[in-house]
Formats: structure tokens, sequence, C-alpha cells
């Protein structure tokens, strides 16, 4: 079984597509992060960088102890090795798997989520930095569709590149983004968006959602907005 700590973010949203198409067991553990639960020290005793989502293994593939999984990259690798599904053995198409999804890691994620504060959050917009992480959204957009002509998914068959490029770009209309400039985007986010896996692995995700608006406090804590007792 799997505990999958989790809130409905992009990149929540990775790991439940996973669970869902691999077929594996789970139970959420709802951390919101809204009322601050990745600062508590029961989750930063196995999630270190207070973010969600993380997992524990009570059925590690080894026999033994349990086994937690911070990093949403990082846990679909571990998913993708445990169930032997959505990363090929092939060393050439597991190679191009990886590194896309170490750009999504490192690029198609962070920047958008820079794109996200600047336009959104920030309490003063300044425009170099909406243009900066605009442009580079755009540009984001621009590898990704390039990379996907005459290519149904990233590394070719299905795989957990993805699944962790797909929750970002459904949040397309927050980055200013229209997906019918990108039309090799748009052809791969539409097939990925009917999976039936994936419908439910959203649907899930719908009744976790806060129905109240973030404090003050809690907005200086994730995005670095400034309040009274965060100046």
């Amino acid at each position: 079984m799997i505990d999958l700590y989790y809130w409905p973010t992009p990149n929540g949203h990775k790991i439940t597509i996973f669970l869902e198409e691999a077929g594996i067991p789970y139970q959420i553990k709802p951390v919101d992060i809204g009322a601050g639960d990745q600062f508590k020290p029961e989750f930063l005793a196995f999630s270190p960088n207070n973010r969600m989502p993380a997992i524990i293994d009570s059925e590690p593939g080894d026999g033994g102890e349990s086994i937690s999984v911070f990093e949403s990259g990082a846990i679909l690798v571990y998913l993708a090795e445990k169930s032997g599904k959505f990363l090929s053995s092939d060393i050439r198409q597991k190679k191009i798997a990886l590194e896309w999804l170490f750009w999504q890691m490192g690029g198609f994620g962070p920047m958008l989520g820079q794109n996200h504060h600047f336009t959104r959050y920030a309490p003063e917009k300044i425009s170099y930095a909406i243009d900066r992480y605009q442009r580079e959204t755009e540009r984001l957009y621009g590898v990704l569709n390039k990379h996907l002509e005459n290519r149904e998914f990233i590394a070719d068959d299905y795989s957990i590149a993805d699944m962790a490029c797909y929750p970002w770009a459904v949040a397309h209309d927050w980055h200013h983004v229209a997906l019918e400039n990108y039309p090799n985007v748009q052809r791969w986010h539409d097939a990925i968006k009917i999976r039936p896996a994936v419908i439910k692995a959203y649907e899930l995700g719908e009744q976790y959602k806060r129905k109240t608006e973030m404090t003050p406090e809690m907005k200086a804590i994730l995005f670095g907005t400034p309040n009274a007792n965060n100046p």
C-alpha cells in the first residue's frame, strides 16, 4: 500500500495520475497547503523540504521496512521502477523519458510557477518580472512543441515524462498561453486529458480543493508576499 501525502496541485496530480494509470493501491493523506500542513513536524520528518507530494511505501520491493520518498520526480521514478510500468527498459527510450522528466522538474514547472507568482500573487505587479517569466514560459512551451512534432507522447510511448509535464500544461490559462499556438502540445494535451485514469485523478482532486481563501500569513509563507508578520 502506498500512502500518498497530497494536495491537488500540478505536482500532486502527477502522482495520482501515475497511481491510477498503474493500478497501484494507495490511500491519500491530505496535506492542506493552505492551512500549513506541510510545516507540521510529522510531515517534515519524511519530507524535509516542506513540500508535497511525498509517499510512504509500506511494501517496498526489498521486503524491508517502509520507504518514504519526497520530490515528485523521484516519486515517479520510484513508482515506475517498483511497478515496471511507464518507464521503458530500453536504454534509449528510458533516456528520453528521464531527460524530459528532469526538464520538467528544472524548467517546465519552476518557471511556470514563477509566472503564476508574479502575475497572480505578487502584491506589486513588476513588469520586468512578468515579462521575463512570460517569455520563458512561452519558450518552454515552444521547446515541448518542437519535441512533440511527429511524436504521440514525449518518449514515444506514454511515460512518466508525460505524467510530469501534463499537469503543468493543464494550467495554460494561468500561463497566459493559448495552446492553439502550440499545436503539437495541444494534440498531446488533448490525448492525455481523455485518458480514464487522468479523468479519475482530477475528479479525485476536486474533493480536496480548499473552499476558502488562504490567509495573508499563509500566502507569505508559500509565495513570499509581505504581511505584518513577514515584512
